[in-house]
């Protein structure tokens, strides 16, 4: 890959920035529909493998404080619960179907309250740990303010344990420094293949990913993945090893973290293109420079985590070749779900990529809270090695 450059700590998105006022005005493809509006991409901030693309809107604005409160924000406060289904007590409504009892606990559903005053964002590929497994978010979507129990569907992330001290859960980290959520790898067979036996294939080759890159003892060239000694995603990310590399693989854009979030804000950034090893594969926007903001650590932990990764290197993509992704149509197929009055959730399939657009439908909303747009890489193509079966999806 033909580096950029080690950018220096703080002045890495300063020096990206300065080519703003440069850029021309265009519109995202795939972008809030009816409301949202056209996205230049700034120049990129340098980490080793990891390219990131600041996003702005072509008219240097973007919404002000969104109403909605973060899972990690509400797990801290306590008003967020998440339990395992068969724990539950009384009914909970599914979406899309009628009232019904849960019975059991099962692998890919699990019950969340929101006793919250505000209504609760959930980003696919979010990580709730405890329980029985951990879980990831299948799918965005938006809990009403103080709503009844949910049933939301999960993918499990930790193939290899079905038993839990505790019925309840928690945030992938306690510290917000810490704070990650699965990596792009996994989030794209979570949103757009399914499916979980895929979801475990892409965990066994993240850990095995983080494993080699994670030094071992002197002299060693890494951890293999039985020596990790985890079939969890979110305790091999946690583990010191990995830990320390992901860090060091984000450092430009965490070390000096209130530097950065000031000059995102000041710019009104509102997402991120991602690169890793010259291969755009990603694109995050949210409805706000705040939100942005809110999720920054946990998605950069997250991209960092995907640089760890192997691989064939590609010559550095430009400003321009990242502003193409972004504006790549996202026409061929659309599916759309969601809850009346509270949220929609589009799905958009083009050839090479797809497009996922959460659009707010609460009061003094009707606006689009989230974008993810991936370029679509298949599992061989991936050097991913699929594990043995892992079913049934319920359990007694």
């Amino acid at each position: 890959m033909q580096r950029i450059g080690w950018l220096g700590t703080g002045a890495a998105l300063i020096c990206a920035l300065v080519g703003f006022d440069y850029l021309q005005d265009v519109h995202a493809a795939g972008g809030p529909a009816g409301g949202g509006g056209p996205y230049r991409v700034l120049a990129p901030i340098a980490s080793g493998n990891l390219l990131l693309f600041p996003v702005v809107r072509a008219d240097g604005k973007s919404a002000g404080e969104t109403p909605f409160l973060t899972l990690d924000e509400g797990f801290k406060s306590g008003e967020v619960e998440v339990t395992e289904a068969g724990r539950a007590a009384g009914l909970v409504r599914p979406r899309g179907g009628p009232v019904r009892p849960l019975r059991g606990d099962q692998v890919n559903t699990l019950v969340l309250v929101n006793h919250s005053k505000r209504p609760l964002l959930l980003l696919a590929g979010e990580i709730v740990t405890g329980g029985k497994q951990d879980r990831i978010i299948a799918k965005d979507r938006i809990v009403p303010a103080d709503a009844d129990p949910i049933d939301l569907s999960v993918f499990c992330i930790e193939p290899g344990r079905w038993t839990g001290a505790t019925s309840s859960f928690g945030a992938s980290a306690n510290a917000p420094a810490k704070s990650f959520m699965v990596q792009p790898e996994v989030r794209e067979q979570a949103m757009a293949a399914q499916n979980q036996q895929q979801v475990w294939d892409s965990v066994r080759g993240a850990i095995s990913n983080m494993a080699a890159a994670a030094p071992a003892t002197a002299g060693s060239e890494g951890f293999s993945a039985r020596e990790m000694g985890t079939t969890s995603y979110a305790k091999a990310m946690q583990s010191e090893a990995v830990s320390e590399k992901v860090d060091e693989a984000a450092a430009p854009v965490t070390q000096a973290r209130e530097q950065v979030l000031a000059k995102l804000r000041e710019e009104h950034a509102v997402g991120v293109v991602v690169a890793v090893r010259g291969e755009i594969i990603w694109a995050d926007l949210f409805a706000s420079t705040d939100l942005l903001a809110r999720y920054w650590t946990k998605l950069v932990r997250s991209y960092a985590a995907e640089s760890l990764a192997g691989g064939e290197d590609h010559a550095a993509p430009s400003v321009a070749d990242a502003q193409h992704f972004l504006d790549a149509p996202a026409g061929g197929t659309e599916t759309s779900e969601g809850d009346v009055g509270v949220y929609r959730y589009r799905d958009l399939k083009s050839d090479g990529a797809e497009t996922f657009v959460l659009e707010s439908l609460l009061p003094g909303t009707g606006y689009d809270v989230h974008i993810a747009k991936m370029k679509l890489r298949g599992g061989e193509r991936r050097g991913v090695k699929p594990m043995p079966d892992y079913e049934p999806q319920i359990y007694r």
